[in-house]
């Protein structure tokens, strides 16, 4: 088991990592619209997720892998009245491939943002 860090990507803001690679998979934590330098990207769902793609992206470089290797997504959004707004931005990063996905609305994220993603990969 190998613990996945990088710089590139918002830190963890607890007791966890920003991903573990083991047995030929990654599963990174979820990832949540702050900047490597700790800074919210923006307030709009549109911002917030590019910031979250952007994360996972610094996450899985850092791990050997891309979004091609992305075997399931689970996103989180605090109104799920934003799922056609984040869909049409997923849908740039996974153009060619579709990972199996599930989309949940949830009560509260942390910080109180719009979107968390977390995601498992091939390594």
């Amino acid at each position: 088991m190998k613990v996945i860090s990088t710089n590139k990507a918002a830190q963890a803001i607890g007791p966890y990592s920003q991903a573990i690679k083991t047995s030929g998979l990654i599963f990174t934590s979820g990832q949540i619209p702050y900047t490597k330098d700790g800074k919210l990207a923006g307030e709009s769902i549109e911002e917030q997720t590019k910031q979250v793609l952007e994360n996972l992206k610094a996450i899985l470089d850092e791990a050997g892998a891309k979004f091609e290797d992305v075997i399931k997504t689970t996103i989180f959004l605090a109104d799920i009245n934003d799922f056609d707004k984040v869909n049409e931005i997923y849908a740039q990063t996974f153009s060619s491939h579709k990972p199996a996905r599930s989309c949940v609305e949830v009560s509260r994220l942390p910080k109180d943002v719009k979107i968390e993603i977390e995601l498992i990969a091939k390594a």
